[in-house]
């Protein structure tokens, strides 16, 4: 019974008559073509001459199906009415020549049903009615509206029960047609299978996107956290011992979290940088990029400061790089940096950025340091004296993503990387190509950038 007065039943009705409602204007023009075409008879002459404008009405529709609204109206219309599951159902235009020739189907199929079933609507209803109340109103059964001819004498009485059959039939009728219509939605209005690729790759896209962004606040936040760690335990330990160190210390926090900030405020507005009525999210999203030529002396600076000795040494002219690669390059060393902050417990790193023609060349080294329990070797702070620093590294419970990033920026650029522990010494090896490096559009670029 649910089936038959729920609802759903009635909504699905509902879109039928607009289907109905939607025909009548071509059904219109097509009652001027016949009646032309018979020599100008009256407009609703027969029931032949209305038949046949339903007939001339019909591809009339599926013609204008062809525009671009008429799947996403569609689809909206089956969505709030017929009860179709919306993962069934595709967005937007259609553009292929399969999913305009099902959408002109579905078109067509949807307002030539309900023009019968708005047609029967507006017969039977009144009839049934009038037959349900014939035997209480004496007016009705002695008026031509009333089927006085049909029912006058013994047949009057079984009118109440012929009405009541009529509308049970017409529900009937509009249950089924509803059905029958919310079936076909799926196969007419569902995605093809142009549609599944382009929303694949517009998933990929998106997934890119994500991903870049999920290495620059990686590498950023990332290197930041680790330098502030082991800035503020070196604090913690030595304020009542060591007051001037501790102040040291708090200055290279300030100045690190600061310069993180500006980094991540970037990073975010990527997010909205689609926004053009947002200044603030334009000029986050256009940032200038940390690279090797201008940063790397304040990366290698804020290292130390944390208290990780650096021996480094620079055999390319940064400036020369190109942009992306200067970027990339400069987010592997302060990643290579973070790793070694957290896990190498201030063991001395060697870093060595080369160029061999037309090939960026970035080693890192630094000695395994000692297992649990053992003294980790000393450091120093940057300005402070000289002197073991309180704190070492802890080591993180689980691994990062901090390889998989540095080798995904590799890829990037058509590179490679590898990373390993060979005779006592951890060593991260990055090979950069130069020239020939992949051209990236520039909202990609700005993502896989930093800000």
């Amino acid at each position: 019974m649910k089936a038959l007065f729920g609802r759903r039943m009635w909504l699905r009705w509902i879109h039928l008559v607009l289907g109905g409602a939607l025909l009548m204007p071509f059904w219109f023009v097509g009652t001027v073509v016949v009646s032309a075409a018979l020599g100008g008879e009256g407009l609703f002459s027969s029931l032949g001459q209305q038949l046949g404008a339903y007939a001339l009405a019909l591809p009339l529709a599926a013609v204008t199906a062809l525009f671009p609204l008429t799947r996403p109206l569609s689809v909206a219309a089956v969505r709030a009415l017929c009860g179709v599951p919306d993962a069934s159902l595709a967005d937007g235009p259609a553009r292929s020549r399969a999913a305009k020739g099902r959408t002109a189907a579905w078109f067509t199929l949807h307002l030539g049903l309900g023009a019968l079933l708005s047609a029967l609507t507006l017969a039977l209803v009144p009839m049934g009615a009038v037959l349900l109340l014939r035997p209480v109103f004496s007016g009705l059964r002695d008026s031509s509206v009333g089927m006085g001819e049909i029912f006058d004498g013994w047949p009057g009485a079984v009118a109440p029960v012929v009405g009541i059959a009529v509308l049970a039939a017409l529900v009937l009728c509009a249950t089924g047609t509803g059905t029958l219509l919310a079936r076909c939605a799926p196969p007419l209005l569902g995605p093809t299978p142009a549609d599944r690729l382009a929303a694949a790759e517009e998933r990929a896209a998106e997934l890119a996107v994500r991903n870049r962004l999920a290495r620059e606040l990686h590498d950023s936040v990332g290197h930041a956290l680790s330098a502030v760690t082991l800035q503020a335990s070196a604090a913690r330990r030595v304020l009542d011992s060591d007051p001037e160190f501790a102040r040291e210390a708090l200055l290279a926090i300030e100045d690190t979290t600061r310069r993180t900030v500006g980094e991540l405020d970037a990073v975010l507005g990527l997010l909205r940088a689609g926004d053009d009525e947002d200044p603030a999210s334009a000029g986050a999203a256009t940032a200038p990029a940390p690279t090797l030529a201008a940063d790397l002396d304040g990366l290698l600076a804020r290292t130390r400061a944390a208290g990780l000795p650096i021996d480094a040494a620079l055999d390319a002219d940064p400036a020369a790089l190109p942009d992306l690669v200067s970027r990339e390059a400069y987010r592997i060393v302060q990643e290579g940096l973070s790793n070694a902050l957290r896990h190498a417990e201030s063991s001395p790193v060697t870093l060595r950025i080369a160029r061999h023609h037309e090939e960026l060349e970035i080693v890192m080294e630094n000695p395994v340091p000692p297992g649990p329990g053992a003294s980790p070797p000393s450091g120093a702070l940057s300005g402070a004296p000289s002197g073991a620093l309180p704190g070492a590294a802890s080591r993180r419970p689980g691994g990062g993503r901090g390889l998989y990033g540095i080798a995904e920026r590799a890829k990037l650029l058509g590179g490679t990387s590898r990373a390993g522990l060979a005779d006592g010494r951890w060593t991260l090896s990055v090979r950069l190509p130069v020239s020939g490096a992949p051209t990236l559009s520039r909202g990609a670029s700005e993502a896989g950038g930093a800000r």
